[in-house]
């Protein structure tokens, strides 16, 4: 977190990705200061939580009725983003105050003001592309075709982005690995609790509603400890532990160890590690 500093996107973006709204998407919401995974079993666990995130976010008439009710999604699309402008701050928040005991603020404010940034950034173009729609209604046929055009354009660039940042969770793993895992979680659960108690189940029976609604939240909430539990036992990563303080380890390189039964890791029967036939390895 104290190293040098790279652009937003790396040189990722450019002019013809603009042609693309998921390129530009890709670019723009997993900056290049965003750390990589640190094992495969990691980022599998990831993908399986922004699936189920998924399900969570734009809707159970979607996934259940086999419907796409794109004006459904748009709303709770601009839900989620409202839920987040309260919910991520207060949860950083929380662990801040935890974390205050083995370090401080300061030492995490740059990622800190960077995560912030990523997260205005979404919400700013989920409530254009929301206005765009709602504005079209009120100029003659040619403007409304281009706004139109301009809509979907947005409406795909923020379904993109909103699965990049499902998995990266608007960068917060620059500050502590174990963040993305449970703001899933926690924002999940706040996203499926009010449908179950205003009774909101999309025209499915009680239980089918329950299952299908608590059904995502829960297998958030399994898979992000299941990554938090992989990153303490193989890294040392707590979520209880300030950032500062844990071990460092480098982005996608898993620690290595020996062979078993041969303690100084080289070849066995050769005892200066160098392939057969080969001296100069």
């Amino acid at each position: 977190m104290t190293g040098a500093r790279r652009s937003w996107t790396d040189g990722s973006l450019s002019g013809r990705s603009f042609l693309k709204p998921h390129k530009a998407a890709w670019a723009v919401f997993h900056p290049a200061w965003i750390p990589q995974a640190l094992d495969p079993t990691v980022e599998r666990l990831k993908r399986g939580r922004v699936i189920a995130g998924a399900v969570a976010a734009v809707g159970v008439y979607t996934f259940v009725e086999g419907g796409f009710a794109f004006e459904e999604m748009l709303e709770n699309t601009a839900i989620a983003s409202a839920v987040l402008f309260f919910l991520t701050p207060v949860t950083v928040g929380v662990m801040l105050f935890v974390w205050r005991r083995t370090g401080t603020v300061g030492q995490l404010k740059r990622p800190l003001l960077d995560s912030l940034k990523l997260l205005l950034l979404f919400i700013g173009c989920v409530m254009t592309t929301v206005g765009i729609f709602r504005s079209s209604e009120m100029f003659g046929l040619v403007p409304r075709m281009l706004l139109t055009l301009l809509g979907l354009w947005m409406a795909f660039f923020v379904m993109a982005g909103a699965v990049r940042l499902s998995g990266n969770f608007f960068g917060s793993a620059a500050v502590h690995r174990c963040l993305p895992p449970l703001l899933a979680t926690v924002t999940t659960w706040l996203m499926a609790v009010p449908d179950l108690i205003t009774g909101d189940l999309h025209g499915l029976s009680l239980t089918m509603g329950i299952v299908f609604i608590l059904g995502a939240p829960v297998t958030v909430t399994g898979l992000a400890l299941l990554e938090m539990r992989r990153l303490k036992r193989r890294y040392g990563i707590r979520l209880a532990a300030h950032p500062a303080t844990l071990p460092p380890t480098p982005a996608g390189a898993p620690p290595q160890a020996p062979p078993q039964g041969n303690p100084y890791g080289h070849p066995q029967g050769n005892p200066y590690g160098h392939p057969q036939g080969n001296p100069y390895g």
